[in-house]
C-alpha cells in the first residue's frame, strides 16, 4: 500500500497485517499515524482478507497520544479535531468490520493505545506486556471509546480503578481481569496468535461477520431486543456454512 510514512502493511495469504511503525517514540499515536491506520483498516474491511492482526514495531505496542505532536504550534483546532475523528473512525471500524481483529501486544500499551486495542475482538499480549489508562495522571479524559469499551470488558469497578488510579496492568493479572485472549512468554506470542488464526480460518468467513454483528448487538441491548434481534436478523451465509445450512433445510 503507498504513501504510508509511520505505519507498515502487508499481506500473508488470509491474514493482513498492521505495523504501528514509530519505534524511536514507542509508537506514540500522532494525526498521521491515525490517518493511515484508518486508511489500511478500511482498505482491509474492503478487501478479502480474512482477519487483521495490529502490532507495534520494536519494544511497545504504543505509549499512547504523542503529547509532542498535541502540543505543537500547528496542532490547530482543525488538526484536533480531524485526529479524534479519525481516532473514533478507525475504533468503530475495527469493531464493525466484518474481519475479526486482533491486537497483539508486546511492550506498552498505554491509553490511546489501549482505546485501539480495546476496539478489536481479541487482545493477545507477551506476559510482559503492560497496560495502562494514564488519561487521569495527563488531566484528560477519554474520547476514542474506552469509557465505554473498558467496563464493557472488565466490569464497572476494575474499569474506575484502572481510570481512577492510572495504575499499570501486567500481562497475567489482564487475563485476570479479562482484558486479554491470552498472555504468554513474548518467544510465543505469534505462535499463539498464528494457532487462533487457523482455528477462524478452518470456519465460514460469513458466519465469523453475522457474530460480530450479534455480539456487537448484545452490548447495547435487553435480553428480550438480542433474542428478537438474533431471530429475525438477515444475516445471510454465503460461504461453505451458509450452503450446509441451506442443505441440511432442504
Amino acid at each position: 500500500m503507498d504513501g504510508l510514512e509511520q505505519v507498515r502493511f502487508r499481506r500473508d495469504g488470509e491474514r493482513a497485517t498492521l505495523t504501528l511503525a514509530r519505534p524511536q517514540v514507542l509508537n506514540a499515536l500522532s494525526p498521521t499515524l491515525i490517518a493511515e491506520c484508518l486508511k489500511v483498516v478500511e482498505a482491509v474491511a474492503a478487501s478479502d482478507a480474512r482477519v487483521l492482526v495490529i502490532e507495534g514495531e520494536g519494544r511497545s505496542f504504543s505509549a499512547g497520544v504523542d503529547l509532542k505532536a498535541v502540543t505543537a504550534p500547528d496542532y490547530t483546532p482543525q488538526v484536533r479535531k480531524g485526529f479524534s475523528d479519525g481516532a473514533r473512525c478507525l475504533c468503530v471500524t475495527l469493531e464493525s468490520m466484518r474481519q475479526p481483529t486482533i491486537a497483539r501486544v508486546a511492550g506498552h500499551c498505554f491509553t490511546g493505545g489501549l482505546e485501539i486495542a480495546l476496539a478489536c475482538d481479541f487482545i493477545v499480549a507477551a506476559d510482559t506486556a503492560i497496560f495502562c489508562d494514564t488519561h487521569a495522571r495527563l488531566g484528560m479524559r477519554s474520547g476514542w471509546g474506552l469509557s465505554q469499551r473498558l467496563p464493557r470488558r472488565i466490569g464497572l469497578v476494575k474499569a474506575r480503578e484502572m481510570s481512577f488510579t492510572a495504575r499499570r496492568v501486567p500481562g497475567p493479572e489482564a487475563l485476570e481481569l479479562g482484558l486479554i485472549l491470552d498472555a504468554v512468554p513474548e518467544e510465543q506470542l505469534d505462535r499463539r496468535i498464528g494457532a487462533l488464526i487457523d482455528q477462524m480460518l478452518a470456519n465460514s468467513a460469513d458466519a465469523l461477520a453475522a457474530y460480530k454483528i450479534l455480539y456487537r448487538k448484545a452490548q447495547t441491548l435487553t435480553l428480550d431486543e438480542g433474542l428478537r434481534f438474533e431471530a429475525e436478523a438477515d444475516l445471510p451465509l454465503g460461504d461453505r456454512a451458509g450452503r450446509v445450512a441451506a442443505f441440511s433445510a432442504s
